[in-house]
């Protein structure tokens, strides 16, 4: 383990707010105390009543209008986070065979699912190398498409994009839902998980569904197809649109979300959420270009992630040392991604991150490098 170095950043140039991880990820402070303002009449009760279904309700209203979906498309939502999702989807939206998208860990982790599921057939993987982007290509034996819209691993976001033919498109959305601009239509299943750009914690996945990804639910869930009452997405869907969820969810993560997502429609909705993150963008990655000792990962700003920075230094730094440095400093939670095995930062840029804590954020970064370097 990397021990710190005794240096001390002055209080001056630290952040207002120090919260820079890729989730979970800054919770807005607003949101919170509107949270603990619910304590006796929100927390704490029953999911199956008015008051939490009017909840969800907004939620999955507030979603549709953030992400602009195409009449029909309904958002479905479910316990256990992408993972489950990713479970879920072997039984009830893969048909048979699967095409997938695959540029680093997460993205690596579903095709591992499909390849796994015994009553799937195996996957064809079109794969690059981390830092890289992977692109779906049309193939009349594909029924399901998979890719990524933003690679957290690694910093790679890459354009949702409907090949030809007649397969499902679906898109993890994980850090790129709410941060990122994209044409819904492209899409027939746009999930993730509300601890990234939607400024909320783990434990529940979203989808947002188009009606040929309705079809394929009602379809599949009704066949013979043996699947587990928890991945069941015909259930999923079935208490989605009573606005509840089939077990009892973690009602801060619904709400919390809910805040973020309203926050985000009230000042002009995604364009206005996604503009944050590009003035995000052009701060970091502005200083790591001008810097001598650090430079992006991703060199091809077509495929540069404006939710999710990689920053790699200089052998003359030390990385891990910075992070270490910065935790010490109660700057928290821009360590690298842990397998990708690089000599980088790793920072957020969502939302819900003011860009005045990110150019902070560098100062403290020439501070360390000052005092590692002198």
């Amino acid at each position: 383990m990397t021990t710190a170095t005794p240096i001390t950043i002055p209080d001056d140039l630290k952040p207002s707010d120090s919260r820079f991880g890729c989730g979970p990820s800054k919770v807005r402070q607003e949101a919170v105390d509107s949270l603990a303002a619910t304590a006796s009449t929100f927390l704490g009760t029953s999911h199956r009543q008015a008051t939490v279904q009017f909840t969800v309700a907004a939620l999955r209203n507030g979603i549709a209008e953030m992400l602009v979906l195409p009449d029909g498309y309904e958002v479905l939502l479910g316990n256990g986070g992408t993972t489950a999702f990713w479970d879920a989807a072997t039984f009830h939206l893969v048909d048979d065979k699967a095409q997938m998208a695959v540029m680093g860990e997460f993205s690596s982790k579903f095709a591992k699912a499909i390849d796994a599921a015994p009553h799937l057939g195996r996957p064809e993987v079109i794969e690059a190398e981390p830092g890289n982007a992977a692109h779906l290509q049309a193939n009349a034996e594909i029924d399901t498409y998979c890719m990524v819209h933003n690679e957290t691993s690694t910093g790679v976001a890459t354009n949702p994009v409907r090949p030809d033919g007649d397969g499902l498109v679906l898109v993890d959305a994980t850090s790129a839902a709410a941060g990122l601009r994209f044409d819904a239509s492209a899409t027939d299943c746009y999930y993730f998980a509300p601890q990234k750009c939607l400024a909320s914690d783990g434990g529940l996945w979203i989808a947002a569904c188009s009606p040929a990804a309705i079809e394929r639910i009602e379809r599949l869930a009704a066949s013979d197809r043996w699947c587990p009452a928890f991945f069941d997405l015909g259930i999923a869907l079935t208490n989605s649109r009573k606005d509840q969820t089939y077990n009892t969810p973690a009602l801060a993560t619904i709400y919390l979300a809910l805040e973020q997502v309203s926050w985000i429609n009230n000042n002009g909705g995604i364009n206005w959420s996604a503009g944050r993150c590009d003035a995000n963008a052009e701060a970091i990655y502005g200083w790591a270009e001008a810097h001598e000792l650090a430079s992006p990962f991703i060199t091809d700003t077509d495929i540069r992630s404006h939710v999710v920075a990689t920053i790699d230094f200089d052998d003359k730094v030390d990385a891990n040392v910075i992070a270490a440095t910065l935790r010490a400093n109660d700057i928290l939670d821009t360590e690298s991604y842990r397998k990708l095995g690089r000599n980088q930062l790793r920072i957020s840029l969502f939302p819900a991150i003011e860009t005045e804590d990110l150019v902070a954020l560098t100062r403290c970064i020439d501070h360390i490098i000052e005092g590692l370097t002198a």
